[in-house]
């Protein structure tokens, strides 16, 4: 078996004429919202709404059990979009083209798939996979109107994009974000989207699990499974309650055809909200607050040597300097119950329940230290370390051709690496370079050249210039080894 991205469908020329395509979300009528707030001087005019608490209430008769999802799913489709993605690509192979001869000839590429306007001024979220390496973008609305979509900001460590049209003062039907800390297993909820290139479909199901961290296929795995119906076509799609507000954005199935085996993933509303709150703030990347803790989770025998009666939580290891946990008090062999006040059982918990605070809130961190139960305030802040400038290195030696970055928290964030790690990643290789001639990869960390610590790029620059053989120690995927030329 295998984690699939859900749902990006190649379109063939016909398949791409089908209006209606998308993944599902609520339409407020805009008759029935409330007059737009105007904001204050200098507050962000977001306009992001928030769908009141879901009421749960099992059936008591039969005339309830044959209660239907039509309501939700009609008020779902003016608030769902196709997401058409436009690549040129070169050709391969030979032309049959007299003109071109044996050179192959340019072809284009269109990939559909589903999105959610979250905004009534026209903000659309959808999959970064639906339109990563897209030339032009285009939104076919539910009354198979079209517009022409920008690109506000693409995450593809989370995999969303956020899109932007222009509907002119047109005020458009818009989706809900549910608060999923108050989703639990067994509530119903309805997949929308448009599987294998057929029009828009509606599939039920239930939340069959929470806070799927072990799912990689993104570096920020906190997923609600389902086992609503998810197959190809659905990418961007939505996943909504019984009040058809947004619980999640859906993005990945289980399996091993590529067709739903009931298990499928949505990304949770929480981070949908951030990554679009960061765009229409202006912001051209997601500013993810950093706890600064290194943790492990708790296994029964390591509950048994902390004097727990049952594994929960996960233990702090070790602790970045000046980070935000630091400051806050917390210490090394501390096991954090919850974030924010939601149960953590592993590091990606963590990570994410932190991730998806908006910069300078104070997060409540509940701890177990020495038996006791306290609570810490630590404050979400970005990681420490900025954006150091790439450097480029030149010359005749080892890393000729590759572009290297200073490792910071910051910076290995950015790159899925290991934030307590000190020296230099490889960023991007030339081809023709001799570092990728030898076989260094991006990624590739370089910590020691000839027995001396790395500090930074331009440390690194004038080592390898100045020297005319070297002992180059690098790690990869977790393995080091030193390399001699």
């Amino acid at each position: 078996m295998k984690i699939t991205r859900a749902g990006l469908l190649k379109a063939s020329p016909f398949v791409a004429l089908v209006a209606g395509f998308a993944g599902g979300a609520i339409a407020i009528s805009p008759l029935a919202q409330d007059a737009p707030r105007q904001p204050a001087s200098g507050e962000p005019y977001l306009q992001l709404v928030q769908a009141e608490p879901l009421v749960r209430a099992a059936p008591t008769d039969r005339g309830q059990v044959q209660l239907s999802f039509a309501p939700v799913a009609a008020r779902a489709g003016p608030a769902v979009v196709n997401v058409y993605a436009q690549r040129v690509v070169q050709g391969r192979g030979i032309s049959r083209d007299p003109f071109f001869g044996r050179f192959g000839a340019p072809r284009t590429e269109q990939s559909l798939g589903s999105g959610v306007i979250v905004r009534a001024d026209g903000i659309i979220v959808t999959n970064n996979h639906v339109v990563e390496g897209a030339q032009s973008l285009k939104v076919v609305m539910s009354d198979r109107r079209e517009f022409d979509a920008e690109l506000l900001l693409a995450d593809a460590r989370v995999d969303l994009a956020v899109l932007r049209i222009d509907p002119g003062s047109e005020r458009l039907p818009t989706l809900a974000f549910a608060n999923t800390a108050d989703a639990q297993v067994g509530d119903l909820v309805l997949a929308i989207g448009n599987p294998f290139g057929l029009q828009q479909t509606v599939t039920s199901g239930i939340i069959s699990a929470l806070a799927r961290t072990e799912v990689g296929v993104s570096d920020y795995a906190f997923f609600i499974q389902t086992d609503a119906a998810i197959n190809r076509g659905n990418s961007g799609g939505a996943l909504v309650d019984m009040n058809g507000a947004l619980v999640g954005v859906n993005t990945a199935i289980f399996s091993e055809s590529g067709g739903s085996n009931g298990i499928g993933f949505a990304i949770p509303s929480e981070m949908v909200r951030r990554v679009v709150e960061s765009a229409v703030s202006g912001g051209d990347t997601v500013i993810r607050p950093w706890l600064g803790a290194r943790l492990q989770s708790v296994t029964q025998d390591l509950a048994r040597s902390l004097g727990l009666t049952r594994p929960e939580g996960v233990l702090v290891t070790e602790l970045y300097p000046r980070s935000a946990g630091e400051r806050a008090g917390l210490r090394n062999g501390d096991v954090i119950l919850s974030v924010a006040g939601s149960e953590v059982r592993d590091e990606g918990a963590v990570r994410y329940q932190f991730a998806t605070q908006r910069p300078g809130t104070r997060v409540p961190l509940l701890i177990l230290r020495e038996g006791r139960q306290t609570t810490l305030t630590a404050t979400a802040e970005a990681p420490p370390g900025g954006a150091p400038e790439a450097r480029q290195l030149t010359g005749r030696h080892p890393l000729g051709g590759a572009t290297v970055v200073t490792l910071t928290p910051a910076t290995a964030e950015a790159s899925g690496l290991d934030p307590f790690k000190h020296g230099v990643f490889i960023q991007t290789l030339d081809r023709r370079g001799v570092a990728a001639r030898i076989g260094f990869r991006p990624g590739d960390i370089i910590d020691e050249v000839n027995g001396a610590p790395v500090r930074d790029a331009a440390q690194l620059d004038g080592v390898m210039a100045q020297s005319q053989s070297w002992v180059i120690a690098v790690e990869r995927n977790g393995q080091r080894r030193e390399i001699r030329f």
